[in-house]
C-alpha cells in the first residue's frame, strides 16, 4: 500500500469516526503490510472510537479457512465498549494487538501477528474479548500528528545494513532528494565503516537518518559515537512509518528523536 493510499484511509476513517453514528472501524488488508498501515492509523486517527484491522493467512477456499472469524472476533473487538481508548487493535487468530508493537512474524502461520516481548493487550474467549493491559506509548487523541488536511507524506526509504553494504545506497537517496532514510542496521542498530560515511554524508545533506534494528526485537539505544537518531523498539518498516508523520511537524532531530521515544 502506497504512503498516498494510507493517508487516504486515515483521512476517510476520521471522517467516519467523527460521525454520530459510528461506533468504530474494522478494516481488512493484506498481512504483508498491515502493520504499517495500523501504525499509521494509531499515529494519525483523531478519536478514541475503537479501529481494529483484520486479515486472513489462508484463502476462503482452503481447509480452516481463518478469513471470516477473524472478521466477526474483530466486528466483535469494534463494537465492545472496553476497546475505547485503546489505539489501534490488529484482530487475528482470536488475539488482540497493539498496531504500536504487533508485527507478522511468520510467513504462513495462522498465528504469525505478535508482540514478541510486549505480549497482546487481550485474548477473545467464547466470542467475548477480554483486554488484559493498555498502551502507554502515545496514540490516537493525545498524539500531536494530524494528517486531515495533509495532501502528501513526505518520502522516506529504508537501507538494510549487512557485512560489506555500500555508501552508493546513500549516494541514491540523496540525489533523489528522499526526505530521510531508516538504516536498518545489524544487531542494536551497528553501522559499518562504509554506511556510516554515508549517513553522514546525508545528514549534511539535511536528511534526517534513524538507525533501527534488522533483528525484530529490542531497543536501539543511543550510542553517540554512531551517527544518526534512534528507533526505540520500532522495527525499520514502522520507523519508516513514525519519521514520515514526524516530518509532517517538524524537522528538528531533538524533537524527532522525542516523539520515537514516546510514541
Amino acid at each position: 500500500m502506497t504512503s498516498d493510499i494510507i493517508l487516504k484511509l486515515s483521512q476517510q476513517v476520521n471522517t467516519l469516526l467523527a460521525r454520530d453514528d459510528v461506533d468504530g472501524v474494522v478494516i481488512t488488508h493484506g498481512t504483508d503490510t498491515l502493520d504499517e498501515t495500523a501504525y499509521f492509523l494509531n499515529l494519525t486517527v483523531k478519536s478514541d472510537k475503537p479501529v481494529v484491522f483484520t486479515a486472513a493467512m489462508r484463502p476462503a477456499t482452503a481447509i480452516s479457512a481463518d478469513g471470516a472469524m477473524n472478521l466477526l472476533e474483530a466486528v466483535t473487538v469494534a463494537a465492545d465498549p472496553n476497546a475505547r481508548g485503546r489505539g489501534v487493535m490488529v484482530v487475528l487468530n482470536d488475539r488482540i494487538g497493539s498496531a504500536r508493537f504487533a508485527t507478522k512474524t511468520n510467513a504462513t502461520t495462522l498465528d504469525t501477528f505478535k508482540a514478541t516481548e510486549q505480549g497482546y493487550l487481550g485474548i477473545i474467549v467464547n466470542g467475548t474479548p477480554q483486554f488484559e493491559t493498555r498502551v502507554e506509548k502515545v496514540h490516537t487523541l493525545r498524539s500531536v500528528f494530524d494528517v486531515r488536511n495533509l495532501r502528501k507524506l513526505p518520502e522516506v526509504v529504508i537501507i538494510y545494513g549487512y557485512q560489506d553494504d555500500p555508501e552508493y545506497m546513500y549516494d541514491a537517496a540523496i540525489s533523489h532528494h528522499v526526505d530521510g532514510i531508516i538504516y536498518a542496521g545489524t544487531g542494536a542498530g551497528s553501522v559499518s565503516v562504509r554506511s556510516e560515511a554515508g549517513i553522514r554524508k546525508a545528514e549534511e545533506a539535511g536528511i534526517i537518518v534513524i538507525r533501527s534494528s534488522r533483528t525484530g526485537n529490542g531497543v536501539v539505544p543511543v550510542d553517540k559515537g554512531q551517527p544518526g537518531l534512534v528507533a526505540d523498539s520500532l522495527n525499520p518498516a514502522k520507523a519508516r512509518i513514525l519519521l514520515m508523520t514526524a516530518l509532517t511537524q517538524t524537522k528538528k532531530p531533538e524533537l524527532i528523536q522525542h516523539y520515537f521515544r514516546t510514541y
